[in-house]
């Protein structure tokens, strides 16, 4: 995310593209591996995460599902497809019909019903599982270019294994004994653990155990159309 190169930023590659010393000065673009941009840094640049692997990839999102929607909703905007899976299929519908501008690139499915997904490096597919704090195991097999984001609204004492088993964390604010499940998993800091129980709405502390940064997510003026302003508790 933004400057970590740890987390990665890496997705579907694309074909290799070669410019003379003379076309290349006249980028005025950065060139870089794609990702979805999720909120700002402490220092008001864009944070990027890196979604897609040629591997299976987890993340957890222990938060609210206005954050998995924003991230839904740009992801689908980079080209991946969207594949929700929810008992609360009502609160996905308005992202579904939002995304894509007509396409069917956000689709919202029943607990325990999504099929094969097919992703490939020119298709990539990111699974939401919006399942409650103590989710199924997934029917779905993991693949390369597909990832799954498991959305966790609080935590239960089952859920370190979710976060110990997890390449990516996302954390938002939670009950200090939470936080605490939190820390040991992670093996954070007292000042990060003593935060994640004040942290405001829309902002998330993003680990993958070898870097960590707070990121405060906030809608552009579509997205809030659609999901409102940023907010913890649903």
């Amino acid at each position: 995310m933004g400057a970590l190169a740890a987390f990665g930023l890496r997705g579907p590659r694309r074909e290799q593209h070669l410019l003379t010393q003379e076309g290349l000065a006249a980028m005025a673009l950065p060139v870089g591996d794609d990702g979805v941009v999720i909120g700002e840094d402490g220092q008001g640049a864009p944070a990027v995460l890196g979604l897609f692997r040629p591997r299976a990839y987890e993340v957890v999102l222990v938060g609210g599902i206005w954050t998995a929607q924003l991230i839904a909703l740009r992801a689908a905007a980079t080209g991946a497809r969207v594949v929700v899976e929810s008992g609360r299929g009502q609160n996905w519908t308005p992202v579904a019909q939002a995304a894509g501008g007509g396409q069917p690139c956000v689709t919202v499915h029943p607990v325990g019903r999504i099929g094969p997904q097919g992703a490939s490096v020119t298709a990539p597919v990111l699974v939401i599982r919006d399942c409650g704090s103590r989710p199924a195991r997934s029917r779905l097999s993991p693949g390369p270019w597909q990832t799954t984001l498991t959305l966790l609204p609080f935590l239960s004492p089952e859920s370190d294994r979710l976060l110990a088993a997890a390449d990516v964390v996302g954390v938002q604010r939670v009950q200090p004994q939470e936080a605490a499940l939190v820390a040991t998993v992670l093996e954070l800091p007292a000042p990060e653990t003593a935060a994640l129980s004040s942290l405001g709405d829309g902002v998330t502390l993003w680990s993958n155990r070898r870097t960590r940064m707070f990121v405060r997510g906030g809608p552009t003026a579509a997205e809030a159309h659609v999901l409102g302003q940023a907010r913890r508790v649903d």
